[in-house]
Parts: structure tokens; C-alpha cells; sequence
């Protein structure tokens, strides 16, 4: 028996990657890359030049609740922690200003006096609706006032009318109550708008307190200094001769974009500054909003009220009043860990391809700086905001989702790095058939069928017997077939076919598939070496055998495939969708995992060493994919594995899309069993029955599947979001950013990956690349319901898929994929809704549109596959040529027939 032809002698090509590895052009393009990362991260964190300040900040708004302390709980600050603030505040202004006078910040007044500080304070109260709580609340007020000589003013309540807790009346009726008992000037806290639109209240205070907060307003930076001064002009200008006293001025360091205002420390700094400029300049009293960060308001103002304190939550400056300002003080250490990571992440997957083209090294440099970068941003967002236990929880959860879409980002590009620029293949072999003459071992080929159409059967059996082999026999198993009518004139056409081919009709018989096979593996011939599964549809090329089986010569292999591959894809546009959808697996994936020994047995076109088969226990009746399942077992057992990507049989596709989609929910679904299975054997780092290439590429390999899983949650998730966006929009803000961008960024890459991948390696047209990415995304919703159901269930039902099913009508193709176009129906209304509620006033809604859209491309795919696979066909389609050398093959049979693979592998 001849040896398998081998490839170049791979110390050349070990020899070769040493020199590749160390080569200073790979260096040179791994160290360019980086530069380049780095001044990115210099370029966008560059000091912000910004006018000086050099006096003293006016006045503060003071509330020291500490990080876990919340004015809407029972955790107060206690007179220590109080003390201590008042001490952190007291270089910086003379004068603070508070809001409530129970839960021991009644005793702020003391507590400066006590300590000698030199701090004026303007005592506020907390009203609401609760009137019982108002009387205390007033009481304790008119106390505090009372007793503390370095209390200057009083404000009764705060922003009570704007809120709608009290009419202007009642809040007036409070006002006199307390100025009949203190000394003090009393007044009351109010956005401007309130005192215009209430002047009753004015004529009721002796000064007015007026908050000017233009980042609510979505006003720009540079237009908010502006802004103020002409509402403070016009306040003044309306209530001439009373005392104003600016209450709250401020600008968030971080949060959410509201129309052209934008919440960062240098916007911060820059708006603060000009204001304290400006205010000393014209002589203004007003307390900034303020001392501490308080991120306890975020659960009811959003994310930026956490963030309007010119020190933070550890009681920091976050920015000096002179000199440059930088948003983000220690990227150093932050680009410089990115930076060095990715590098990192180059490094390993070049030095086991250092074969791979200088073009595909600076790509996959590229986006591992690019794709790290997104994740190190996270991070970094992630340490810079106040996050509660379910905050942090829910961030935890999507800085996993992040961290699993970096792995496969990294393992895709480096897929795509080295299909497209790989030089050396080392596990390339021709499959050369054996010289006539040539002893060859024995084979039996076992073909599964149940409910089959006979006369499709029957062109397998045909074509098995016109096999140029000296020695084989065919094993027919019909499982769980009830009509005799379609078992019957297999049985007979064997017999006529002669001593080679037997059949063997099991009735009800467990274990489906896997179990028919096991039935077969006791019934094959004690004197063949080899056993080969082919599906019921195939129709093999007469040198199959003479071809593939000289490689069981090499002692080490233990079984060997060969494509799936499909005869009637010219039958319709559906069809020639699904084949180049499939090809691209067959002619790019199989053909990268060949290279570390990892490809995916499949279950048709294959052939096991027989003893391998019985040492491994036979196929498993656990899994429904129990081809899949066959394969890494073997590889665990040390077996090696060869694929020939010649094509040498072919077979018939789903005929509608619930079968293409069935098939499709199997596959991912036996992922799911498979993984579980042997998780020790993938994970277990200490296990040395794998290697790990194979444990990459069987684990990353599937990756993009779990990717399916969560991005079903993200969809469901991202509905129920926008329902608060467009019901709840003062209450429910957008996800923040780095959120939001990897999705896009995700999908995007994945299409141009396609595109790439697919030019390269599989000979069809750009018409037909987008075709077979059309249909890759019409099974994403499939694949992560199955995903989800494998992980939360251990067995489903073998869905098999159907043959010979008339083409369905309109309506029906609408049936089959209603839950996908109920979720493109929620997701397009998401998105109107969210664009008409929020105008498209930020980047955060218009990005926050755009995934709702791009999350609806999978399903609108689907829709539309779906659609497709209805349209009546009633002749073959005469379809443009495809690109490359191998043209898709012509049907067999008559035209228009519409057959259906059994697609019980892969």
C-alpha cells in the first residue's frame, strides 16, 4: 500500500520559522505597530491648556456622605467622617452651603465651629411631600439656625417646586414660618426657569438662590459660560434690587452626553475655571455643585450626578486650578499595559505561524493593538466609576462578555492572518489513488437512513457499487422507518445490487443515528480494516476509496475526511446560497485546523481505522453529533487525523430553511454537549491528551457559537432597554460607549473577515460571498437559542432533517422564521422609537440606533432567507458564472427536484 505523499521536510520549515520569529523586519513591524498604539493614547490624552485661576473658590455645596452612604438609606455620615470633610474643604473656600438638617448634618455648623474654621455656612432643608416629615424638618432647622453664629443664611427647601413636592404657596407659607424665628436671610433653591415662571416667589425671599447647571440645558462647553450670565442677567434684570445668590453652578466630570454637552474632567476643569474668572471678576456669590462626588444620586439623576465633585469620591482633586488638565491622568500606565499585552498576543500567534507574509503581520498587529485597546478601555472606565454591588456585578458580566470577544477577535484574526498569507502548509497531502494491482485493506461503508426516499437511496447504492475497490462491502441500517413503502424497495435493491450490500431494517430502535451506527460496527465483517459513514444522500466519486484509504498505511492516522459537498446547487437561489455557505468551512476552516491536527469529523465522506472505532467505545449515543463527538475522542486517544479538501462525493442540501435551520440548531446544540462532555480534556491545562492546538481551535473554533448565545441575551436586552429609553427617558440612560462600539465593531469585522477569507480561498464571486454571509446570518438566532438550551439541558430531541418536502408557499416561509421576524419587528421599533423620543441629539442615541440596527441584520437575514427558500422553482436557474476555478456542480436528477441532505454530521 502506498504512503501518503508528505510535504516538504518540515525541519526546513522549522529551520524557517526560527529565522521568521527573530527576523527584524517581524520585530520592526510588532515594535511600529506598538509606537503607534502608544501615540494614540498620547495624542488623545494630551494636556488641555486652560486659563488660571489663582483665588479662592467662592463656595461649595457640602455633602459628605462617604463611598456606601446614601442620603435615601439609614448609613449616615458620622460626626468624625463630617469633621474630617469640613476639614478637607476648608483651604479651598470660606463658605459652604447644605441641604438638610436631620441624620447628623444638623451638626455641620457645630462641627466647623468647633474645630476653629473659618467657614460661613448657608444651612438648607430637605421638603418633600411628606408633610409629617416637613414640620421636623422645619423645626430642626429653625434650631440649627439658632444655635450656630457662623450660619449666615437659610434655605427652606430645595428644587420643592420644580420636583412638583410643593405648590409656590405652601413652600411660602414654610419660608415665613422659619423667617419669624431666625435671624437670618431665608430664601429657597430653584433651577432659573422656576423664578420666572413663579415671581410670587420671588417677592416672598429676601435673596434669591438660582441654580445654573447648562450641562442639563445641552448646552457645549464653550457656549455655557455664556449661558449663565444671561439667565443670571435676566433674572437680575427681572427682579431689580434683590440679592441674588447663585446656589448650584457646575459641570460633571463624566456621565452621558445631553445634546452638545459632553461630561469629561477637562470640560470640567475648563467650564470651572472660566466661570471662577469670570464670577470674581463681576463680584458674584455662588457655591459650585460641588465639594465631593456623590455617586448615591446616580440611581435617580443618571450616571453624571455621581460625578460633579471637584474632588472625588476618596476626596482627590480630580483637577488644580492652575496649570494643564489631562481626562485621563495615568494612561500612561494604562497605554503602556495595552500596549505591551497586544504585543504580547502578536508575539504568540507569530511564533507558530512566523511563515505568515509581512502584510498579515502587520494585520494581525494591528488589530491586536486595536481590538486590545477597546477591552483596556472598558477597564479603564470601569475603575473610574462608582459602582454599587449590582453596578459592579452587571459590569463584571459585560467586562466577561468583552474579554471573551477579545479572545475571539484574536483567534479570528490570526485565522485570517495566516489563510490569507500563510507560506508553508505542512499538512497538505495529495490523495494519490492507489496503483491498480495494489493490496488494499477491506472497507465497510455504513449508510444510516430513516424515513429516506427510496429513490434517492437508491442513487447512493448505485454509485457505491460502481466503486473502483477490490474490497468492500455496504452496510444499509434503516432505524425507526414505520412505513414499508419507503424501507421495502431499499431492501430489495440491495439484494439486486449482490453479496456486498446488506440491509438491515431495526424498526424502533434507540440511540437515533449514533445507535443505527453501533448496530452497523458489530455487523461489519471481521476482516475489514476500515469502516467509512457516508449519508443516505451521497453520491461518491468511483476513486473515493482508491484515494483516501492509502493513508491509513501511517500507523498514527486514525481517520481521515474528505468535504461535504452538495450536487444540487444550481436547483435555486436558496440553495446556492447554502452551498457557498457551506464551502467556506470545507475550503478555508477544515483546511487551517488540518495544520494542528484539529478538524471537525463530520460524519459523511469519513473513514475510521475499525479498531480506533472499537478502542474509542463506537459513536456516542449521548451526543447528537456523535461524528463531532467521534473525532476528538480519537484525538484524545492520540490518533492522527487527515483532510483532503478534494471533493469525492456529493450530496443534497435542506430544501427549505426550517431544515436548514434544524440542521444548524443539531450542530450547535452537539457543540454544546461535546464541549461539556470533554471540558476537562479542552480546559484542563495539566491534561496532556490534547494538544493545544487542538484545544484552541476546538474551543475558539466554537467560541463564535457561544458569541451567538450571548448576543441573544444582548438582543433581548437591548429591547427591554429601549422600552425605558422611550417610556422612561429621564430615567434610563444609554449604555455607556465602550459598550455599545464592540458590537458594531464586531460585525463589521466579522463581514470584512468573510469577505477576505472567502476571496481568497473559496472560487466563487462577490455576488455569492454576499450570499453565503446572508445565509451564515440568517442561523445566528438558531445558534444561540440552541447554545443557551445546550448549556441549561443535557439531551434534546434528534431533529432530523426532512427530504423531499415540496417548496413551501409565501405565508409558510413567513411561518418558519416568525420568531426572528417578531425580534426584527421589536428591534426596528426599538429603534424608531428611541430616534423619535431622544431626536438623534447625541452620539449616545444615535450609536445606540445603530445597534439596535445592526443587532436586526441577522433577523431581517433570516426573514428574507426564509422568503427565498419559498419562491416556487420550476426549472433549474440559469445563475451568473462564479468566480475562481471550480464552478458549482450541476444537479443530478431531474430539474426542480427539491432534495434534502440528511446533515447529520459536522
Amino acid at each position: 500500500m502506498n504512503a501518503p505523499v508528505r510535504p516538504l521536510s518540515l525541519a526546513k520549515a522549522g529551520k524557517g520559522r526560527t529565522r521568521s520569529l527573530f527576523h527584524p523586519a517581524t520585530l520592526a513591524i510588532l515594535a511600529l505597530v506598538a509606537l503607534a498604539h502608544l501615540g494614540a493614547w498620547w495624542a488623545l490624552n494630551r494636556p488641555a491648556a486652560l486659563p488660571d485661576f489663582n483665588g479662592q473658590v467662592a463656595g461649595l455645596a457640602f455633602a459628605p456622605y462617604q463611598r456606601g452612604q446614601s442620603a435615601e438609606g439609614n448609613n449616615w455620615p458620622s460626626a468624625e467622617e463630617i469633621a474630617g470633610d469640613l476639614r478637607t474643604v476648608a483651604p479651598m473656600t470660606r463658605n459652604i452651603r447644605t441641604y438638610a438638617v436631620h441624620g447628623g448634618l444638623e451638626r455641620i455648623p457645630e462641627l466647623a465651629a468647633s474645630q476653629g474654621l473659618d467657614l460661613r455656612v448657608t444651612l438648607g432643608s430637605w421638603l418633600d411631600r411628606r408633610l409629617d416629615r416637613n414640620a421636623t424638618e422645619i423645626r430642626s432647622l429653625i434650631d440649627t439656625a439658632r444655635a450656630n453664629r457662623n450660619v449666615d443664611r437659610v434655605l427652606v427647601g430645595n428644587e420643592a417646586v420644580l420636583r412638583g413636592d410643593l405648590t409656590p404657596q405652601q413652600l411660602i407659607g414654610y419660608m415665613d414660618q422659619v423667617r419669624r424665628q431666625v435671624r437670618q436671610p431665608v430664601s429657597t433653591a430653584e433651577p432659573w426657569h422656576v423664578w420666572l415662571d413663579h415671581p410670587e416667589l420671588a417677592q416672598s425671599v429676601d435673596f434669591i438662590t438660582i441654580h445654573l447647571l447648562p450641562y442639563w440645558e445641552g448646552l457645549p462647553v464653550d457656549g455655557a459660560l455664556r449661558f449663565i450670565m444671561e439667565k443670571l442677567d435676566q433674572i437680575a434684570a427681572r427682579f431689580p434690587g434683590k440679592p441674588i445668590v447663585i446656589g448650584e453652578v457646575g459641570w460633571p466630570s463624566a456621565g452621558r452626553d445631553i445634546g452638545a454637552a459632553r461630561a469629561t474632567r477637562v470640560n470640567q476643569a475648563e467650564f470651572m475655571r472660566r466661570f471662577f474668572i469670570e464670577a470674581q471678576r463681576r463680584g458674584l456669590n455662588y457655591f459650585v455643585m460641588e465639594a465631593f462626588d456623590q455617586p448615591w444620586k446616580v440611581s435617580f439623576e443618571g450616571r453624571a450626578a455621581g460625578h460633579w465633585g471637584m474632588l472625588d469620591l476618596d476626596r482627590q482633586p480630580k483637577w488644580s486650578l492652575t496649570g494643564p488638565v489631562q481626562e485621563t491622568p495615568a494612561w500612561p500606565l494604562w497605554a503602556g499595559g495595552a500596549t505591551l499585552f497586544a504585543f504580547a498576543a502578536s508575539f504568540f500567534f507569530l511564533k507558530r505561524r512566523p511563515d505568515i507574509r509581512w502584510q498579515g503581520k502587520l494585520m494581525l498587529a494591528g488589530l491586536a493593538q486595536l481590538f486590545v485597546v477597546g477591552t483596556t478601555l472598558t477597564l479603564l472606565a470601569m475603575s473610574e466609576t462608582y459602582l454599587s454591588a449590582s453596578a459592579a456585578a452587571v459590569w463584571g458580566v459585560l467586562v466577561a462578555g468583552q474579554v471573551m470577544l477579545l479572545a475571539l477577535l484574536l483567534s479570528d484574526s490570526f485565522e485570517l492572518a495566516e489563510t490569507i498569507f500563510g507560506r508553508i502548509w505542512k499538512r497538505r497531502w495529495p490523495a494519490l489513488p492507489a496503483p491498480e494491482g495494489m493490496v488494499l485493506p477491506k472497507v465497510s461503508i455504513h449508510i444510516p437512513i430513516c424515513n429516506e426516499p427510496p429513490h434517492m437511496v437508491r442513487q447512493t447504492l448505485d454509485a457505491l457499487a460502481e466503486l473502483d475497490y477490490p474490497d468492500y462491502e455496504v452496510l444499509v441500517i434503516d432505524n425507526n422507518t414505520k412505513d414499508p413503502a419507503l424501507w421495502e424497495p431499499v431492501a430489495e435493491h440491495c439484494a439486486r445490487l449482490g453479496p456486498k450490500f446488506r440491509f438491515f431494517h431495526l424498526g424502533k430502535w434507540p440511540g437515533f443515528k449514533a445507535g443505527a451506527l453501533n448496530f452497523g460496527l458489530r455487523q461489519t465483517a471481521d476482516d475489514a480494516e476500515v469502516v467509512g459513514v457516508i449519508d443516505s444522500d451521497y453520491v461518491v466519486n468511483p476513486d473515493w476509496l482508491r484515494r483516501m484509504v492509502p493513508f491509513f498505511n501511517d500507523p498514527k492516522v486514525g481517520f481521515t475526511q474528505s468535504p461535504q459537498d452538495y450536487r444540487d446547487a444550481k436547483e435555486s437561489l436558496f440553495k446556492r446560497m447554502m452551498f457557498w455557505e457551506y464551502a467556506g468551512f470545507f475550503r478555508a476552516g477544515m483546511v487551517t485546523r488540518n495544520e494542528r491536527n484539529a478538524i471537525i469529523q463530520h460524519g459523511t465522506m469519513t473513514l475510521v481505522r475499525k479498531a480506533a472505532m472499537v478502542d474509542a467505545g463506537g459513536w456516542a449515543e449521548w451526543c447528537i453529533c456523535e461524528d463531532s463527538e467521534l473525532g476528538l475522542k480519537l484525538m484524545r486517544q492520540g490518533w492522527e487525523a487527515v483532510y483532503v479538501p478534494d471533493s469525492m462525493g456529493r450530496g443534497v442540501m435542506p430544501d427549505d430553511f426550517a431544515a436548514y435551520r434544524k440542521q444548524r440548531h443539531r450542530w450547535a446544540y452537539g457543540a454544546v454537549q461535546i464541549m461539556k462532555g470533554h471540558l476537562g480534556a479542552l480546559l484542563n491545562p495539566f491534561r496532556r491528551d490534547l494538544t493545544w492546538g487542538q484545544r484552541w481551535h476546538f474551543v475558539m473554533g466554537w467560541m463564535p457559537w457561544f458569541g451567538d448565545a450571548l448576543g441573544l441575551v444582548f438582543v433581548l436586552g437591548g429591547i427591554a432597554w429601549s422600552m425605558g429609553l422611550i417610556f422612561a427617558p429621564v430615567r434610563t440612560e444609554f449604555p455607556i460607549l465602550l459598550f455599545m462600539l464592540p458590537s458594531i465593531g464586531l460585525f463589521l469585522f466579522k463581514l470584512v473577515q468573510i469577505m477576505a477569507l472567502y476571496a481568497a480561498r473559496v472560487p466563487c464571486g462577490w455576488r455569492d460571498r454576499v450570499g453565503a454571509a446572508f445565509a451564515g446570518l440568517a442561523l445566528t438566532h438558531t445558534i444561540g437559542k440552541a447554545m443557551l438550551a445546550g448549556i441549561f439541558t443535557k439531551r434534546a430531541p434528534f431533529l432530523r432533517t426532512p427530504k423531499m418536502k415540496d417548496a413551501p408557499a409565501l405565508v409558510q416561509g413567513l411561518v418558519m422564521a416568525r420568531e426572528e421576524l417578531a425580534l426584527l419587528v421589536l428591534l426596528w421599533g426599538s429603534a424608531i422609537g428611541v430616534t423619535i423620543v431622544h431626536k438623534a441629539g447625541t452620539w449616545e442615541a444615535i450609536l445606540w440606533t445603530a445597534v439596535l440596527l445592526v443587532q436586526s441584520v441577522p433577523y431581517l437575514a433570516a426573514v428574507a432567507v426564509s422568503l427565498i427558500a419559498a419562491m416556487p422553482t420550476r426549472r433549474a436557474l440559469v445563475l451568473p458564472a462564479t468566480g475562481g476555478n471550480a464552478p458549482i456542480p450541476q444537479q443530478a436528477g431531474h430539474a426542480g427536484t427539491a432534495l434534502a441532505r440528511t446533515g447529520d454530521g459536522l
